[in-house]
């Protein structure tokens, strides 16, 4: 059930010496009050969490919108602006207002973000880079083709496979230390022949 909150105003204007209103002086009775807010706070914000969150709003930014929300409605002043009959309405205008900010801050970001490719210096192929990769790749395929078929096999299973020294040990019959020594031998062959290790 919603509680009717209209949020009036009395407006008493504070008497100058001349007999005029002094339309400069804030006066506490301008601003909603903070029963008002809170009855409307109570009746609304479980309405405007789920209005954020349709907009793609996550749970957190929409409750920091309904925030937001209602400070930008207890700020409202108004002595000035008269009261406001339907302040739920209201503040739903002020919700609307908030997601266009919020798009518009997005396309800002979105256009400062941009950068035109024309704009950078993009680096082009170095085509003497490809050729040594290349070449390195191909001197490293031809010292593991050379190396012997048992260290060649322990040699691939451990880099190429992802296996630890004890699984190929059990797939060997080798020990352990003697599929180290495998390893080993396959790295200071490759590194004699490429110079790549």
């Amino acid at each position: 059930m919603r509680h009717g909150c209209g949020l009036g105003v009395v407006t008493r204007n504070a008497p100058r010496i001349d007999g005029q209103e002094d339309l400069s002086a804030p006066l506490p009775e301008a601003l909603p009050t903070t029963m008002e807010l809170d009855v409307l706070y109570r009746n609304e914000q479980h309405a405007l969490v789920r209005f954020f969150t349709r907009y793609r709003a996550s749970p957190e930014d929409a409750r920091d919108l309904v925030q937001e929300a209602f400070l930008r409605l207890s700020r409202i002043n108004l002595r000035r602006s008269g009261s406001i009959s339907r302040p739920a309405e209201y503040l739903r205008q002020i919700a609307r207002n908030l997601l266009k900010d919020r798009a518009k801050a997005a396309r800002r970001h979105a256009v400062d973000a941009h950068v035109n490719a024309d704009d950078c210096g993009l680096v082009g192929v170095d085509e003497l880079a490809r050729l040594e990769a290349r070449d390195s790749l191909m001197r490293l395929e031809a010292a593991i083709k050379s190396l012997k078929p048992k260290t060649r096999e322990i040699f691939m299973a451990h880099h190429l496979e992802g296996l630890g020294y004890a699984e190929i040990a059990a797939r060997t019959g080798l020990s352990v230390s003697g599929v180290e020594k495998q390893v080993a031998r396959a790295f200071d062959h490759i590194d004699r022949l490429t110079g790549l290790h």
